[in-house]
């Protein structure tokens, strides 16, 4: 009996200190993972139109927020047989990649919210492998480089670009946030990986957040703001009780004078979702672009 109580013991002590020293390497790992951001006028939002409303989306965003386009071409840009219509938006605010597809959409392609440029696409596979995400699509050509799709600890979709020839863009005069809804028992798992994937930091983290954020004025919520060399996150820690559009806006656009931007807006078809409300040192409203885009845009009142 003491020998069973002995040995009991011992492995106890030996489980526990293989439990620390894989803890202790995961965390080094983690902690040796080379930061592969590029900059934020690198990282797009992915906006599927149908190719009917393909110019006029693009023309509303550029009336909206200004900036330039890139020239608009038709490629192949899955790793199966498809095309799509394609162009670039660089706009002040944020910058967006359209899709227009000819052919019917290969799966898991159209689910992903946001591409980010890195600087060596093996090595970010491997980050972010490392930090519990999963490779939904290996790595495979595209006209201009190589990609890879990847899913994010509570089921977030981001689509990771390597470029043949580095692009040069001007830098932005303000960051947009990419806006990702996580469940309750995900969001600390989501946040830890991002955070070690993209060497950012957790600027605030909100246990009971105002949910008119979300739709729901009579109540609270979680919100966490991060920011990294890829830009602006911020993740909505829900139950899933959301009304509609909330979960369907990708990004959030910030704008000097939101006023003047949605007169703007407007003008070129531009419909307001979400009338205008304060939350956060924000004026904020939803909107839904022509082609079917939803977004929110806000101004800062206060810092």
């Amino acid at each position: 009996m003491r020998m069973k109580k002995a040995f009991l013991a011992f492995a106890s002590v030996v489980l526990a200190t293989q439990f620390l020293y894989a803890h202790l390497s995961a965390q080094t790992t983690l902690e040796n993972n080379t930061n592969v951001a590029v900059a934020p006028q690198y990282d797009t939002t992915h906006v599927y139109v149908a190719p009917e409303d393909f110019d006029r989306f693009v023309a509303s965003l550029i009336a909206t927020f200004g900036g330039t386009t890139t020239k608009q071409g038709v490629f192949t840009v899955t790793p199966t047989p498809s095309s799509t219509m394609s162009q670039l938006v660089l706009t002040p605010a944020g910058s967006v990649s359209v899709f227009g597809f000819k052919t019917p959409i290969p799966y898991p392609f159209g689910l992903e919210r946001t591409g980010y440029l890195v600087t060596d696409l093996d090595e970010a596979i491997r980050a972010a492998k490392t930090t519990g995400a999963d490779v939904l699509v290996a790595p495979f050509n595209d006209p201009i480089g190589r990609d890879a799709l990847i899913q994010w600890p509570g089921g977030v979709n981001t689509q990771l670009y390597w470029h043949t020839t580095a692009p040069n863009y001007s830098s932005l005069q303000t960051i947009p946030e990419n806006r990702v809804y996580v469940s309750l028992d995900r969001a600390d798992a989501f946040v830890r990986s991002f955070l070690a994937f993209s060497h950012g930091n957790v600027i605030s983290d909100e246990p009971q957040a105002p949910a008119v954020e979300i739709g729901k004025p009579a109540e609270t919520y979680r919100r966490i703001r991060i920011e990294s060399k890829f830009g602006k996150l911020t993740v909505f820690v829900t139950d899933g009780h959301l009304p509609y559009p909330y979960g369907r806006e990708m990004t959030g656009y910030e704008v000097s004078n939101l006023a003047e931007t949605l007169t703007k807006a407007k003008t070129v078809g531009v419909e307001v979702i979400v009338p205008p409300y304060k939350a956060d040192g924000r004026d904020a409203v939803v909107v839904r672009f022509p082609g079917g885009y939803i977004a929110e845009i806000h101004s800062v009142t206060k810092k």
